[in-house]
């Protein structure tokens, strides 16, 4: 090694060996001496072995190396960030980390230089929230990162950029036309009255870079203009915390591949609801202040905002309807139990059918449910015959008495053509006041038996349109005494038709006066 290398790498702040550190001084004396005494030719040092300079590692701060930006509560607001569906809510009550969980998300994948994200609010007033929280988080999490007041967006040293803008009409979703996104996420996505923006973002999702992904996520509350849709796509077709694949929020059917397609009939990804309360995030709960102001709310309120329940429906026809008591998981019915079925037909809007069985104490079990639209009358017949070949014995099916009216023709009618194809109905009782009554009787069939504990009427969780539509259904405005017929009420009026015909499973079903049996009863009331 020479002496000019030497002189570099103590110029680096490095160790050398000793040995070589002396040798390199003593050269420098013999070659002193040696310049003064004689003019002779001085002996070249050769070294014994190659010699490698040891690098000291900086000094580092311990207590700032361990300086955590942001951690995760443990449970839901962890799941939510490790989520791997396409599409995934969280949300449900107040105070469960919502916003931080939306900021936090896109931070694993903004130091990409191939990322580009969207995180967008209703409106310009509700954003500078959600800025001036990101202000505040983004600069410790990625050194170096710069906000652009005019883009109103993030980038860092890398090139990774999120946007962070409003969305108030369905119009403006034309800004974002052209733009490609790998992340899209839309905080407190009830406020959407409909679901076209979020559609829309959809397609907007592309990526160059593989190993980035496509995700679409939300946060929210019940409630709001847009909590019908959202509990459509993200609450009524799965428990939560379970994935499902996504489906049309129309049919409840799954989206699938196209014919034609390489992967024709395959379904088209997944989605997930992950449920938080407030008392998942300890840093509100602790204390109890935040859940005292949510207590002294109104009921319904209180029910959004503390419980979460996506049930609560202001103006509800049914609000004794409670998820936890009057949904249960499916279970085997017993052949001896009495089954029958009811029918709201319709073409062009939708056709409900449900199938109940009744239990020993009387109690009525919604065991399946059929809802489809533009099907006809004999291709429905069919179908229905279809489902309840393994049921056993169907004692009767109940239909719209309106399936019997002549419409200007001679042929059969609708009712006709279906009870012709071996689907036997009776028609269901449309008279004066009979609406009002199936109301009533669907009220006392929600209450909880006071013998035996349980409510009266109870459905399986796998009728999700149901289960849906029943706590939705609004009062009507001009008549408090019965529903709203223009809100989605199909399976509600065939559930109201079957129960108004007082099915029974006892003993007491035997009626003497009418049966024909081929002798005569002494006393119709014993039967003997």
């Amino acid at each position: 090694m020479s002496k000019e290398d030497v002189n570099h790498l103590l110029q680096l702040n490095v160790n050398l060996p000793s040995g070589l550190k002396k040798r390199s001084s003593s050269t420098k004396r013999s070659k002193k001496k040696e310049s003064v005494t004689t003019p002779t030719k001085t002996k070249e040092l050769k070294p014994k072995s190659k010699v490698y300079a040891t690098v000291t590692p900086a000094p580092y701060d311990v207590q700032f190396a361990q300086d955590v930006v942001f951690k995760p509560n443990p449970g839901p607001q962890t799941q939510y960030l490790a989520a791997s569906e396409r599409e995934v809510l969280y949300g449900g009550a107040a105070g469960g980390g919502k916003s931080y969980a939306t900021l936090a998300d896109p931070l694993r994948n903004l130091g990409n230089k191939d990322f580009s994200g969207l995180l967008v609010r209703h409106t310009t007033e509700e954003l500078r929230e959600l800025i001036q929280k990101s202000q505040e988080l983004y600069p410790k999490a990625i050194p170096g990162i710069k906000w652009s007041e005019r883009k109103s967006q993030w980038v860092t040293p890398q090139g990774g950029r999120l946007w962070m803008s409003y969305l108030d009409k369905d119009t403006d979703v034309m800004r974002y036309q052209g733009q490609a996104f790998n992340y899209v996420a839309f905080d407190e996505l009830t406020q959407w009255p409909s679901n076209f923006a979020w559609d829309y973002m959809r397609s907007r999702l592309r990526s160059a870079s593989p190993e980035l992904g496509l995700y679409m996520r939300a946060t929210t509350n019940p409630g709001g203009p847009g909590h019908a849709w959202v509990k459509k796509m993200f609450i009524d077709p799965a428990s939560p915390n379970n994935a499902f694949w996504a489906t049309n929020i129309e049919t409840g059917e799954p989206l699938r591949y196209p014919k034609g397609h390489t992967k024709e009939d395959q379904p088209l990804f997944k989605r997930k609801f992950i449920p938080a309360s407030l008392f998942d995030n300890p840093y509100l709960a602790d204390s109890g202040d935040y859940e005292a102001m949510l207590l002294s709310l109104p009921e319904q309120q209180r029910k959004r905002l503390l419980d979460g329940d996506w049930d609560v429906n202001e103006g509800a026809a049914f609000p004794e309807f409670n998820r936890s008591i009057h949904v249960v998981e499916p279970y085997k019915i017993p052949k001896s139990w009495t089954k029958f079925r009811a029918c709201d037909y319709g073409y062009g809007s939708y056709t409900g059918v449900v199938w109940v069985a009744v239990s020993p104490s009387e109690q009525l079990v919604v065991y399946r449910e059929l809802y489809c639209s533009k099907v006809t009358a004999i291709d429905l017949a069919d179908m229905i015959l279809q489902a309840e070949c393994e049921d056993g014995g169907i004692r009767y099916g109940v239909l719209d008495s309106s399936l019997w009216h002549k419409r200007g023709d001679t042929g059969p009618s609708l009712a006709e053509q279906m009870i012709m194809r071996g689907c036997r109905w009776r028609p269901s009782d449309r008279s004066k006041g009979s609406r009002v009554a199936g109301k009533n009787e669907l009220h006392r069939r929600l209450q909880v038996d006071e013998f035996t504990d349980e409510p009266r009427l109870v459905m399986f969780n796998d009728c999700t349109n149901l289960v849906a539509q029943l706590p939705s259904i609004p009062l009507d405005k001009r008549n408090p005494e019965d529903v709203d017929t223009n809100a989605e009420d199909h399976l509600y009026d065939a559930l109201r038709y079957g129960i108004m015909t007082r099915p029974r499973s006892s003993l007491f079903d035997y009626d003497p006066a009418t049966s024909r049996s081929g002798f005569q009863v002494s006393d119709p009331t014993f039967g003997y």
